[in-house]
């Protein structure tokens, strides 16, 4: 991404990073006094979508007369301030903001970019203009939702200027790096590597006193906040030994982990792998597959990744998993042997539990090479789907292993999803409990919103409780993910889901579709959407999506439901006898529920074996007395011809 100084004066600039100002050509614009005006105009500009106007009275008002209405006045102070700017078309709301200078957006999109190949100068001159806190001084009282929302967006705005300053230091040498690594530690007060950078560059210049009294204040700091300081004290202890030679070694000190507190997330390194073809080279196939394996864990949003630079940095440096493992300080470490011979590529992997130094997952891939590119998209998409289900299998059982009062976030979540996978109103509810303390310890963490709600859409689907009050439970604690973290697949998946709920099969879909697209590897959403289409919307398309999510977690706990759901798509393809094989396949699995069993029973009376499916309403009516079809046509959203296709199918079997 290219970022210079602008030859010519925006027409509407607008400053987010710091206290909000707004300029219109060149002269300030007075901001109104009201705050949720202020708040309203710096959500709509962070939106990447038209807002409904329910959403944002939801948002704004917490008891208002008319929201509405207070809506609509709230708009006009925006129009006053930034022009016919504001597009309302039917029932949404947004910004057209083509041409304006935001400098909230300008550093968001450098920071998605990775910075790469941008000059140190026009880096230094974005640190420069985007250094404030995100809307410095607003606070509204009483609004919790949006409360979430901006301390989020403090964060992520947080964790991108430190990522600039970053930047800045891994260029720059000596003194130069000094003012950065200032700004960086104050961005950033706990996390180890500017601490360690800045001891380096410290007596790299001489300056042993400043490093020493800056070594002890940080011990002081970080024994407030008991944060383990053995990595520190090691790095000074060898720099009083050697201070000669750090000079060449500052910029390839390893970043350390934040210390743990309500917001730990599980952490992972990718080693370049092994590359074993005759003609292996740097910058080769093999290392373009991790640097798309790191994007592509990156981008799932519940892992903290070490980025590609440092991994590739560490190249020579180190070659074990547990040496990587211990200078990272990470929980999990990727390593891989890469061979390309003739036609062939061959690949074999690790995923290795850092603690314990076990390999918890291994899998081999050896595949024709005809289309390198297509070829390394599918492995990377199924390599990352394989280390996010191990991982989350392995947190899951170390959350286990203690008391439920005394875990973290991360751990309440992985809890929860342990239970909500069960497919029981009992482990419905105790997931309900651990995502809801999960979201106490951290209100702004995502996946514990997006997993309260799927408990709620599982109430209103398995109709455990009254479909429409858990349709809007399930939507509203969407909207608290989405509001935590728009980047955040899970969160726009949670969406589609509750919109489903509504029966808004187009903007389900749309939800759906852009949780794909910000996590190719994704299987939860491939299956989503599978499942949407197979009801109402393309057979053909919920095929493709129930093959792919399958492929991408052939062992997934929502296997059922893939299954399932190309069953329903055959049926509505008239492949009548290949339904039936997919649906009975699908009830085999342990935890299909009642529903999945319902699809089997009428998909094998459509394909005409009728003993079958009579099996299976017997087996219906033992474990499940009252499930009636009513039930089942209340949970799926069928066209009137397919609905009428089941009912005579039900009547052959008994299912009434």
């Amino acid at each position: 991404m290219e970022i210079s100084g602008r030859h010519e004066r925006p027409p509407l600039e607008i400053c987010l990073l710091g206290p909000m100002a707004v300029r219109r050509d060149g002269a300030e614009v007075k901001l109104p006094g009201s705050r949720k005006v202020r708040a309203l105009l710096a959500y709509l500009i962070l939106s990447p979508y038209a807002q409904g106007r329910a959403q944002l009275c939801d948002l704004f008002w917490d008891v208002a007369d008319d929201p509405r209405g207070e809506l609509r006045w709230c708009l006009s102070r925006i129009r006053a301030v930034i022009g016919e700017r504001v597009i309302v078309q039917g029932d949404t709301v947004a910004l057209d903001l083509t041409g304006c200078a935001i400098d909230a957006v300008e550093v968001a999109l450098a920071a998605r970019a990775g910075f790469d190949g941008v000059p140190v100068a026009a880096l230094a001159s974005l640190a420069d203009r985007a250094s404030g806190e995100f809307l410095d001084g607003l606070a509204i009282d009483r609004l919790p939702a949006f409360e979430t929302w901006l301390i989020s967006q403090r964060r992520r705005f947080r964790d991108m200027q430190a990522d600039i300053l970053a930047h800045i230091v891994e260029v720059l040498a000596g003194a130069e790096q000094l003012p950065y690594l200032d700004r960086w530690i104050e961005l950033a007060p706990f996390d180890l590597r500017p601490h360690q950078l800045l001891l380096s560059t410290l007596v790299a210049e001489g300056r042993l006193r400043d490093a020493g009294e800056h070594f002890e204040a940080t011990l002081r700091s970080f024994a407030t906040e008991g944060i383990e300081t053995a990595s520190l004290r090691a790095l000074w202890e060898d720099l009083r030994r050697k201070p000669a030679a750090v000079a060449s070694t500052a910029p390839e000190t390893p970043p350390s982990e934040t210390p743990a507190d309500s917001r730990r997330r599980a952490s992972i390194a990718v080693m370049p792998f092994n590359d074993m073809s005759v003609l292996a080279m740097p910058g080769g196939t093999s290392d373009a597959l991790v640097y798309d394996i790191i994007s592509r864990l990156a981008k799932l949003r519940t892992l903290k990744v070490i980025a590609q630079g440092t991994m590739f940095a560490l190249r020579e440096r180190m070659r074990s998993p547990e040496d990587i493992a211990s200078a990272l300080n990470v929980d999990y470490v990727v390593n891989g042997i890469f061979e390309r011979t003739g036609t062939r590529i061959i690949i074999r992997l690790e995923l290795i539990e850092a603690r314990s130094n076990t390999i918890v997952w291994s899998d081999a891939f050896d595949q024709n090479a005809g289309e390198t590119l297509l070829l390394l998209e599918e492995i990377g998409s199924r390599v990352v789907a394989s280390i996010e289900r191990e991982i989350e299998t392995q947190e899951r059982n170390r959350a286990f292993l203690k008391p439920p009062n005394s875990l973290d976030a991360w751990e309440a979540h992985h809890r929860g999803l342990w239970h909500m996978f069960r497919f029981t109103k009992a482990d419905n509810d105790q997931a309900q409990q651990f995502f809801e303390r999960a979201i106490s310890l951290d209100p702004t963490f995502a996946r514990a919103h997006a997993g309260l709600s799927f408990t709620h859409f599982q109430n209103a689907f398995q109709h455990w409780a009254d479909r429409d009050e858990q349709a809007e439970l399930a939507y509203r604690t969407a909207s608290q993910a989405l509001l935590a973290d728009d980047r955040d697949p899970a969160a726009h998946l949670s969406i589609g889901r509750a919109l489903w709920l509504r029966k808004l099969h187009d903007q389900s879909i749309e939800e759906l579709r852009q949780s794909v697209d910000l996590s190719p590897s994704f299987a939860f959403a491939h299956y989503s959407l599978a499942f949407v289409h197979c009801q109402s919307g393309d057979p053909q398309a919920a095929i493709l999506s129930a093959d792919q999510s399958q492929s991408l977690s052939p062992y997934d706990p929502m296997l059922f439901g893939m299954l399932a759901s190309r069953a329903i798509a055959l049926v509505r393809l008239g492949r009548y006898e290949e339904a039936a094989d997919w649906a009975a396949k699908a009830a085999m699995r342990p935890n299909a529920h009642v529903h999945i069993m319902a699809i089997a029973a009428l998909c094998l009376a459509v394909g005409g074996r009728l003993d079958e499916g009579r099996a299976h309403v017997a087996a219906i009516r033992q474990r499940y007395s009252g499930y009636h079809l009513a039930d089942f046509f209340a949970a799926f959203h069928l066209v009137p011809v397919d609905q009428a296709l089941f009912r005579e199918a039900a009547t052959r079997i008994g299912l009434t």
